[in-house]
């Protein structure tokens, strides 16, 4: 699992560090629009390790009995050890609860100052922007911004909005980027990068990538409205020149921040790029993720390094096992237990462990503290996966772990029968674990 883990951590990195090189040259050539659904790839190659990779199910092989044997005297001896995974896990999780609980209630503070509009403001409302829902639209001193809520986000007005934009063509043009916003569901767009930012906390091109988003989700916004609204980009311009900035803040997106200001300016100053660019822009995007996706979710055909011999059996990388054997649980030590743990071990065709299951008919061992020590120590392996036609092929892979306190390394009394019928017993492992 710790190997999913940073194949997943590798991958958010390619993606985000693909974004931040592309955006600029994407925006100029594709648009905005095709420009900010670039973001979609860290959020996709997070998540593509998690694809199957070529797993063939009904492949199934035995690989010889891994035999674990200690004194039981070594439960004294043990030194403890520090875990750095779990050591790491507990840090991670420490941020990203404290980021949360932030981020929460940084939003229960925002949905508190949130108030209905008042009955005069309808009329004006519904002609500045026809399709405008007045129940979604509340007052706040944070706007004009939009919220996430559920079941649709809530465009937030100021109490003088009226008065701070007294325009009624600008009042328009505000209103309209506002439903712009809801309509393309920017405001969960926005949430998501928050919470991505939480659970990235030490992640610092996550951070270096926050205001960007912010920045490109706005000019996407931007272009969008104003082919909405085509011979208004003068216009819109002046209403930006004449909001008062504020700062960007978390789950909201604010009508204008000051950072955004000159970047939103030169766009419209700039000839939008026609409908057969911003869809072959769209188009680039969709290949780009999709080569992403076939790369780093393992769908393309994987060969192991299997040397010049066509191996048709897979076997255990023997550096990854020594480097996380089976450790003989102390407890276990303490009460004299031992016995067989049988695993089912699921190997794509890379040769990662994707899931690990104990066999409980052909398991001897009733100890739980057993059978976690197997699994545990088989999750961290790799394999060289066996072969079918020339290729590498995942499937079921069998492996008895023998528990044993014979010095020796040998198969305990009364389990040798069953260790070498149909499995035979090699490769000792005299390892304890800490108390």
């Amino acid at each position: 699992m710790t190997e999913v883990w940073l194949r997943m951590l590798l991958w958010v990195t390619i993606g985000l560090a693909l974004v931040l090189l592309l955006r600029r040259p994407a925006r100029r050539m594709f648009g905005a629009g095709p420009a900010f659904t670039l973001w979609l790839l860290p959020a996709a190659l997070i998540f593509a390790p998690l694809l199957p990779r070529g797993l063939a199910p009904a492949a199934a092989w035995s690989l010889p009995a891994i035999v674990v044997t200690s004194h039981a005297v070594a439960a004294a001896d043990a030194t403890v050890t520090l875990d750095w995974v779990r050591v790491l896990l507990v840090l991670w999780l420490a941020g990203a609860a404290a980021g949360l609980a932030r981020l929460a209630v940084y939003y229960l503070r925002l949905r508190h100052g949130v108030r209905r509009v008042p009955i005069d403001w309808m009329p004006w409302l519904t002609d500045a922007a026809p399709g405008l829902e007045p129940s979604r639209v509340r007052m706040h001193a944070a706007g004009p911004a939009v919220l996430w809520a559920l079941p649709r986000a809530l465009i937030l007005l100021p109490e003088d909005f009226a008065e701070r934009f007294d325009n009624a063509a600008t009042r328009e043009l505000v209103l309209r980027h506002e439903l712009t916003h809801a309509r393309r569901g920017d405001a969960c767009w926005s949430l998501s990068m928050e919470i991505a930012c939480v659970l990235l906390w030490f992640h610092p091109l996550v951070w270096l990538a926050r205001p960007r988003f912010r920045l490109d989700q706005e000019l996407a916004c931007d272009a969008a409205s104003l082919r909405a609204l085509p011979g208004r980009a003068t216009s819109y311009a002046h209403a930006l020149l004449d909001s008062v900035a504020v700062q960007p803040a978390p789950a909201l997106i604010s009508w204008l921040t000051e950072p955004q200001l000159k970047e939103r300016i030169a766009m419209l100053a700039r000839i939008p790029p026609g409908a057969f660019r911003r869809r072959t822009g769209f188009m680039a995007v969709a290949a780009l993720l999709t080569g992403g996706l076939l790369i780093a979710g393992g769908q393309t055909p994987v060969d192991a390094a299997t040397g010049s011999s066509a191996r048709t059996q897979p076997s255990v990388d023997i550096a990854y096992k020594n480097s996380n054997p089976p450790k003989y649980p102390v407890d276990a030590l303490r009460n004299r237990e031992q016995g067989m743990v049988v695993l089912r071990v699921r190997v794509d065709a890379a040769g990662s462990v994707t899931k690990v299951d104990v066999d409980a008919a052909k398991t001897t061992a009733s100890s739980a503290e057993l059978q976690a020590a197997a699994v545990t120590a088989a999750e961290g392996w790799k394999f060289l996966p066996g072969q079918k036609n020339g290729k590498s092929v995942g499937g079921w892979i069998t492996i008895p772990v023998i528990f044993s306190l014979e010095p020796t390394g040998t198969c305990p009394e009364g389990q040798a029968h069953a260790a070498k019928a149909p499995f035979q017993c090699e490769q000792v492992s005299s390892t304890a674990a800490s108390p």
